[in-house]
């Protein structure tokens, strides 16, 4: 898979699938990279994170922090997985210290995302997950593309 200034589009028929999308998709991040997740709920943002995370070496078992905001992970980096949804106003993203986490040494992958799109960095990947239920329950349709950066 390669991911340019072009979206890339991919379809999924399980959750297996999807996260092996998001594992080869990893070979491609770096620290300083943020990934923003977005899709109905139930579409997939957790379960691509989780493959995204199984790629650069995190261990055990993921989840989605609904609650805590942000959960940090180790890997081949620090791994910062947000999770935006209870979020009513961005500047509770400043009181956690969310400009330390993206602007850091790790990866930052954010569900939700368009909670915060005021405060998300000019350069990012956008990751939209898209239900078909025509086409089966487990069908996804993922939509990879670079923001900003450049382009």
């Amino acid at each position: 898979m390669r991911i340019s200034g072009n979206t890339t589009r991919i379809m999924s028929e399980s959750s297996e699938q999807t996260e092996k999308i998001a594992y080869d998709m990893a070979a491609f991040l770096e620290p300083g990279d943020v990934v923003c997740l977005g899709g109905d709920l139930g579409a997939g943002k957790t379960v691509f994170a989780k493959g995204l995370m199984k790629a650069l070496g995190v261990e055990g078992y993921v989840t989605s922090p609904t609650f805590t905001i942000v959960n940090e992970y180790s890997g081949k980096y620090p791994i910062y997985h947000f999770d935006v949804y209870r979020i009513n106003d961005v500047d509770e993203m400043f009181e956690i210290g969310f400009e330390e986490y993206i602007y850091g040494e790790g990866i930052s992958i954010i569900e939700w995302a368009d909670n915060i799109r005021e405060i998300l960095p000019p350069s990012r990947l956008r990751i939209d997950i898209k239900k078909d239920l025509q086409k089966g329950e487990n069908y996804r349709e993922i939509e990879i593309r670079k923001v900003g950066g450049g382009e």
